[in-house]
């Protein structure tokens, strides 16, 4: 006791700071900035129905009333509602002594008042006899442990900017629960207290909740959104709101098209790189149309066929070609078709035609046909290549027909001037790969569209010929998107190709081109998939009213990195993240400082 008494005579004796140092030190402190200030909003107001958080609007609902009956996620919706939310669930443990004795008074009050009843005649009451079945229900399984009994807190705080937009948004939750008879108010007077509620501090300062044992509580198990999966098919990403797999199957939907909508750089071509090497896995047959060689390294390194389309290139296909006709096929029909198509690409060659210039055209070919006593009286499967006419044959005809003439001068560049070699001469590519490329790279800018449709009618008949389980891209697809004639011919295909069990995938980054089409928005109608990568902000507003994308779903095609976006497959979405393995990386990526590292590797270990 001493020692203390002398240190506490000590202390007393050191020198105390002066009041001016103390002044100082609590300015020195209010200037400094701490977390709290760089977090906190500007200002907050407080009124009855809602908080101002700074220029934000926030409002509180919490649910007072369940049904008798709760399924299996029903508040999933509310979980995946694409709206500005927080969402506070505070569950209280009750001992299940105390809520056996307080069942017990209810069971014999309601009992009573079922005896009181019969003994004056009355007529009996549903509500009354369900209301004792639930209670000694509920007490056997309290009794023997397979329930316990809780207190449930549910509470949800809506964001908007006006008060108008937080009304529909609460109206909306509303309308959600409501249509599963669970019943909400507004925290009205206590706006503070609800927004702190849903804080992620863990305060209940609401404390509104009702009662409910395990079951029910169960059902509102708050990790679950959109889901994209199937048993069967190919990994295509990463749910990115819940991190599951992506798996479909593309074929099993009611067609097996698909659109990939993308600006450039945005990881178009990698993500259809990526489906084509595992669907080639399970055994499906690929035809690629490719405009810039992104797609030559995938084909050498899974062994396809590189075809080049070029005017000085070896590799001819003769739009003439007619295909082989089935068992349940006319060949009137086959030789229709295969004008009107002709037809069509005639017009891509030769720019606008005339109605009396398109009837010359129409019966020019097929006298071209006739000059080679090609009619629909011909079996076509016992035909060879070099039977079939050509370009040259059609320029000739032309030539000598009435009114044929300014045609076949127009037609002259393609027969024997600086195009002549391209279009005029016997087939000689044939599908004989799994994996087909097409490459266009070297072709002459304004042949591109030609030489897209001609590789289109070439597939076409390939699969009209041979049915299997199929996938055709066509890359920037925009390219043919201009031409009305070319855009027809895509859209003929995207209705029929289900029938040769075939799915088609149009790729392209010119959204505006595409969907400005009269068939643009046909073909994404007719596709049961639609991937959407990242966006320029030029073209989303487009993408969103096309798709019917809320503004939330806008932003996340702005502000995605390459490889995420929004996969649909029928009346699901989800936000995708495409992801693949080291292997498959170095097969499929674009980057070309990573394919010149991929080439010097392979020159190095062939050299040792």
């Amino acid at each position: 006791m001493l020692n203390i008494f002398k240190k506490k005579e000590a202390v007393a004796s050191e020198p105390t700071p002066s009041s001016d140092v103390l002044e100082s030190e609590k300015y020195y402190q209010e200037g400094l900035s701490r977390l709290n200030d760089l977090i906190a909003p500007s200002a907050i107001k407080i009124e009855p129905k809602y908080i101002r958080v700074g220029e934000t609007l926030a409002q509180t609902i919490f649910i007072v009333a369940y049904p008798r009956f709760l399924h299996s996620n029903w508040f999933s919706p509310i979980i995946n509602i694409d709206m500005p939310i927080d969402i506070s669930m505070f569950i209280h443990p009750i001992e299940t002594y105390d809520i056996l004795k307080s069942l017990k008074k209810n069971a014999t009050r309601i009992e009573s008042q079922i005896h009181m009843e019969q003994e004056k005649g009355m007529i009996r009451d549903p509500a009354l006899e369900t209301a004792v079945q639930d209670i000694d229900s509920l007490r056997d399984n309290l009794q023997q442990g397979t329930e316990k009994f809780f207190r449930f807190d549910l509470y949800i705080t809506a964001y908007g900017e006006t008060e108008k937009e937080l009304y529909e948004i609460t109206k909306s939750i509303e309308a959600i629960l409501e249509a599963q008879l669970v019943y909400v108010k507004p925290a009205i007077f206590k706006a503070e207290q609800g927004f702190n509620s849903t804080l992620p501090l863990a305060n209940d300062e609401l404390d509104i909740g009702t009662s409910m044992n395990s079951a029910p509580l169960s059902t509102t198990f708050p990790f679950v959104s959109s889901t994209l999966s199937s048993d069967t098919g190919i990994l295509y990403g990463i749910n990115r709101h819940n991190n599951s797999l992506i798996i479909f199957d593309r074929f099993e939907m009611e067609n097996a098209n698909m659109v990939v909508f993308a600006k450039s750089g945005a990881g178009k071509s990698y993500t259809v790189k990526l489906e084509v090497l595992r669907m080639m896995m399970l055994g499906t047959d690929v035809i690629i149309i490719d405009p810039e060689n992104e797609y030559k390294h995938l084909c050498e390194t899974v062994g396809g066929s590189f075809v080049k389309i070029s005017l000085n290139s070896g590799n001819h296909i003769n739009p003439f070609d007619l295909p082989r006709v089935g068992d349940d096929e006319d060949a009137e029909d086959i030789l229709r078709n295969n004008i009107a198509a002709l037809l069509g690409l005639l017009h891509i060659m030769l720019g606008s035609i005339t109605p009396e210039e398109d009837s010359i055209l129409d019966r020019a070919v097929r006298e071209t046909y006739a000059m080679r006593d090609i009619t629909s009286e011909v079996n076509f499967n016992a035909l060879p290549k070099e039977a079939y006419p050509t370009m040259s044959d059609l320029y000739q005809i032309l030539s000598s027909m009435e009114g044929g003439e300014n045609l076949a001068i127009r037609m002259e560049r393609y027969t024997e001037g600086v195009f002549s070699g391209f279009l005029n001469k016997t087939s000689t590519v044939k599908v004989d790969n799994q994996m087909m490329v097409f490459n266009i790279r070297d072709m002459e800018e304004e042949l591109r569209p030609v030489a897209m449709y001609i590789v289109m009618q070439f597939i076409w008949n390939e699969m009209r010929t041979n049915v299997k389980r199929r996938l055709v891209l066509v890359d920037e697809a925009w390219v043919m998107m201009k031409y009305d004639d070319a855009a027809s011919f895509i859209f003929g295909i995207a209705k029929r190709c289900r029938k040769y069990f075939t799915g088609l995938t149009t790729i392209t980054q010119d959204v505006n081109d595409f969907l400005s089409s009269r068939y643009g928005k046909a073909i994404v109608t007719n596709s049961s998939i639609q991937l959407l990568l990242k966006q320029s902000p030029a073209s989303v507003d487009i993408i969103s009213e096309t798709f019917y994308l809320t503004e939330q779903e806008k932003f996340l095609l702005l502000e995605s990195n390459v490889g995420e976006g929004i996969f649909f497959a029928g009346n699901k979405h989800v936000a995708i993240k495409v992801v693949a393995s080291y292997a498959e990386d170095q097969v499929i990526t674009t980057d070309p400082a990573q394919l010149e590292e991929i080439e010097q590797a392979k020159k190095e270990f062939s050299d040792e």
